[in-house]
């Protein structure tokens, strides 16, 4: 759904294709960030409880952050690793009290590779961003994603066929919304500042899920979860204000970082 509404949006409006030299790249990221991905969370949540999915999901700031300090040049202060351990502990205390306490079980494993997987696609895409527009990676990485989960095709068009209403048209929303929109939005903000302060809002996903199912389905939060939405707010203002040389509304020590230089 998403890979469609991007393609379509970018014939309207005369997108660039990419150079030769990014393809492999690119699908690369449409294998680690799209199909792998999406593939190995949704068999891992067959066996995983929902809290300690989303706990270990929660992990990918820290990979991001080890990552692009390894490999980005990226510099984060001690403060900063302080955030993300913080914000890290708050969202595994909401984890804990909405999914009943942790049961990890083997396909745990899957899930916290996963998580590092998607870290390194986020490496990449932060790279490939120095050449590419937010929205031409986005299209393209999808579309590479896309292909490659036609393997995995087989009994969707009769599935779509036989879904009730509400099925399909949650199908929409999660194709043009989070999906879509999202994505580009993400990669937007990818481009303008570093990978590992990006990666903190993050965070932010379980505190707005708490929120909405709040007000949308009655589920009303606990003490401990306004606690733990309290410490990953925390974490995440001390990444944003004081987690990064230069960092204090200045956004030129970043710029500096991040030449095409650095990353190549």
């Amino acid at each position: 759904m998403a890979s469609v509404l991007l393609a379509a949006y970018g014939l309207v409006t005369g997108m660039r294709l990419p150079r030769r030299e990014d393809l492999g790249t690119i699908v690369l990221c449409g294998a680690i960030g799209i199909a792998i991905y999406n593939y190995i969370l949704n068999y891992g949540l067959q066996t995983v409880q929902a809290g300690a999915a989303s706990f270990l999901i929660a992990s990918m700031p820290i990979w991001i952050s080890l990552l692009a300090v390894l490999f980005l040049g990226e510099r984060v202060s001690a403060l900063g690793w302080s955030g993300i351990l913080l914000s890290f502990s708050g969202i595994g205390m909401i984890a804990h009290e909405r999914g009943h306490g942790f049961h990890f079980s083997p396909g745990a494993i899957l899930i916290g590779v996963n998580a590092i997987g998607y870290a390194v696609y986020m490496i990449l895409q932060k790279r490939l961003l120095t050449r590419l527009k937010p929205l031409e990676f986005t299209c393209y990485s999808f579309s590479a994603g896309s292909l490659l989960m036609l393997l995995f095709a087989r009994g969707s068009l009769s599935a779509i066929h036989n879904a009730p209403a509400d099925a399909t048209w949650a199908l929409i929303y999660l194709g043009v919304f989070p999906a879509a929109i999202a994505n580009v939005a993400w990669a937007h903000a990818m481009s303008k500042i570093t990978a590992s302060r990006i990666s903190s809002f993050l965070y932010l996903m379980p505190i707005s899920t708490v929120i909405i199912a709040w007000f949308w389905i009655g589920e009303v939060p606990t003490a401990l979860t306004w606690m733990g939405g309290g410490l990953a707010l925390l974490g995440v203002a001390l990444v944003n204000v004081w987690g990064h040389a230069g960092a204090r509304g200045d956004l030129s020590a970043e710029q500096d970082i991040l030449t095409p230089e650095v990353l190549e």
